[in-house]
C-alpha cells in the first residue's frame, strides 16, 4: 500500500510540472503588430523628413514598440532605444518588420520594427529551467524517501533476520526475534520466532531427558554397587573359612566376577560423564582480530563496552572459542545484567582476555568450585542451567592449549581466558 501511495504521489508531482510547463508555453503572446501605431510612425517620420535631415531632433513616440529609422545608406536617424538592429541583415535575420518611408513617392528610408519575439522566449526559458530542476528536485527527494522507506521496510528487517539466523545456527535459541508486523517480513518474523520458541522447547526436553539418564544411570550403579559389594564381602569371608582347595577357587572365581561387575557398572557410570570427548577440537592460526568478531557476535544485547585487542596471531579453534565466548558473556547477561569489560594484553606466549562485569560476583567459598561439572553456586538458585557451561568453556580453552579461571574483583566478577600465541607482530 505505501508503495502504491509513493508511487501515486510521483506521479502525481510529474503530472503537476508537465502542466505547469505546457500553460507556461500556452502563455507566451504570440506577437502581433500593431498597424495604427506602426503607420503613425511612418507618416510622423515622412511628413517630418526634411527638417530631421536639416538637424531638428526627430519625434519621439510612447509606443511600447521598438524601433530604429535609418535612410537609404543606412544611417541612423532615430531609434526608441540602442542595442537594436540597425541594418537591413540583421533586421531580417532577427525577422523584425521593414517599412518603407516615403515622401513624394520617393522611398528615402526604412523604419525596423523590433520582433522582441526572442527576448519573451528568454524569459520564460528562465521559469521553465526552475520549474524542471524543482520538478527534478522533487522527484529525486520522492526517490530518496522511497528509499528510505525500503531501509527501513526491507533491509533493515531482513539484517535482523541474518542475525537471528546466525544466533540459530549457533545453538544461541535465548535471543528474541524482535518482531514488527508493520514491515514486509512480519508475518515471517512471528513464524521464525515461533520456531524458535519450540526448538528451545524441544532442546530443553532433550537435556533433561538426558539429566534424567544420567541420574538413572547413576542411581542404578549405585544399587547395583550395593548388592555386588554384598556379594564381595560374603565371599571374602567364605574365602577365609574354605576348607579345601576346590572351593577356594570356586570362591575366587565368584570373588572375580563380582569385580568385572563391579568395573562395568564404574566404566557404565562414567561413560554418561564423559561426552566431552566427543567435542572435536581443530586448532589453526588466526588473527586476533577474530577474537573481537566473536565476542560481537555473542554480545547481542550490546553490554560490551568498546575495547582493543592487540594484533597477533593465536593459536585456536574459531568455532570452540565462540562457544567459550557465548558462555562467558551469556552467564554475564544471566547473574549480572551489567556492562562488560574486555581488556586485552600480550603476557609472554598468550593473549590474555579479562571479561569483567560488575554484578555481585558468587561467594568466595563456591569460586574454587566453580569449575567443576554439575556445580551450581548458591546465587544460581533461581536462575536455569546445570552447572556445565564453565567446565565445558575450561575443557575447550585447554584444548586450545590455554586455560580458564575466574575471579572475583572489588568491583564485579571476572573470567580470564588465555590463548597460546603461534606469532606476535606488534605490542602497543
Amino acid at each position: 500500500m505505501k508503495f502504491k501511495n509513493i508511487f501515486s504521489l510521483a506521479i502525481l508531482v510529474l503530472l503537476l510540472g508537465i502542466s505547469y510547463i505546457l500553460l507556461t508555453f500556452r502563455g507566451i503572446p504570440e506577437p502581433q503588430l500593431d498597424a495604427v501605431r506602426v503607420n503613425d510612425i511612418i507618416k510622423t517620420f515622412a511628413d517630418n523628413w526634411v527638417f530631421i535631415q536639416g538637424g531638428e531632433a526627430p519625434p519621439v513616440f510612447h509606443y511600447d514598440l521598438d524601433y530604429v529609422v535609418i535612410d537609404n545608406d543606412e544611417k541612423l536617424i532615430a531609434a526608441s532605444r540602442r542595442d537594436l538592429n540597425e541594418n537591413i541583415n540583421d533586421a531580417i535575420r532577427n525577422r523584425d518588420t521593414i517599412a518603407d518611408i516615403k515622401v513624394a513617392d520617393e522611398i528615402v528610408g526604412k523604419v525596423i520594427i523590433y520582433n522582441d519575439t526572442f527576448h519573451i522566449w528568454e524569459r520564460n526559458e528562465a521559469r521553465l529551467i526552475a520549474v524542471s530542476i524543482l520538478l527534478l528536485v522533487l522527484l529525486i527527494f520522492i526517490g530518496v524517501g522511497y528509499a528510505l522507506y525500503l531501509h527501513h521496510t526491507v533491509l533493515r528487517p531482513f539484517n535482523r533476520m541474518q542475525g537471528f539466523a546466525r544466533h540459530i545456527a549457533a545453538g544461541n535459541l535465548d535471543v528474541p526475534l524482535e518482531m514488527d508486523r508493520n514491515n514486509l517480513f512480519g508475518a515471517f518474523t512471528e513464524s521464525f520466532d515461533l520456531m524458535r520458541e519450540e526448538l528451545y522447547k524441544a532442546r530443553e526436553n532433550e537435556r533433561k531427558a538426558n539429566r534424567s539418564k544420567k541420574e538413572l544411570v547413576a542411581s542404578l550403579s549405585h544399587d547395583i554397587k550395593t548388592p555386588v559389594a554384598s556379594i564381595k564381602a560374603v565371599t571374602e569371608l567364605m574365602l577365609v573359612t574354605a576348607k579345601d582347595e576346590k572351593e577356594r577357587k570356586q570362591l575366587d572365581t565368584i570373588n572375580i566376577k563380582a569385580e568385572q561387575i563391579n568395573a562395568l557398572i564404574t566404566n557404565m557410570f562414567h561413560a554418561t560423564l564423559e561426552e566431552l570427548q566427543a567435542l572435536d577440537v581443530t586448532i589453526t592460526e588466526h588473527g586476533s582480530t577474530i577474537i573481537q568478531h566473536l565476542i560481537q557476535n555473542a554480545d547481542y544485547e550490546d553490554l560490551v563496552r568498546p575495547f582493543a585487542i592487540p594484533s597477533c596471531l593465536i593459536l585456536a579453534d574459531q568455532l570452540r572459542l565462540q562457544q567459550v565466548l557465548d558462555n562467558i558473556i551469556g552467564n554475564s547477561y544471566k547473574y549480572a545484567g551489567t556492562d562488560i569489560e574486555v581488556h586485552a594484553v600480550v603476557d609472554e606466549d598468550f593473549i590474555i582476555l579479562d571479561i569483567v562485569d560488575f554484578g555481585m560476583g558468587v561467594p568466595q567459598d563456591d569460586l574454587p568450585l566453580l569449575l567443576n561439572k554439575f556445580y551450581r553456586g548458591k546465587n544460581a538458585d533461581a536462575k536455569s542451567g546445570y552447572g556445565l557451561g564453565l567446565y565445558i568453556s575450561k575443557y575447550l580453552m585447554e584444548q586450545m592449549s590455554g586455560g580458564l579461571s575466574c575471579e572475583n574483583r572489588s568491583d564485579g566478577f571476572a573470567v580470564r581466558l588465555m590463548l597460546r600465541l603461534a606469532g606476535y607482530t606488534d605490542h602497543t
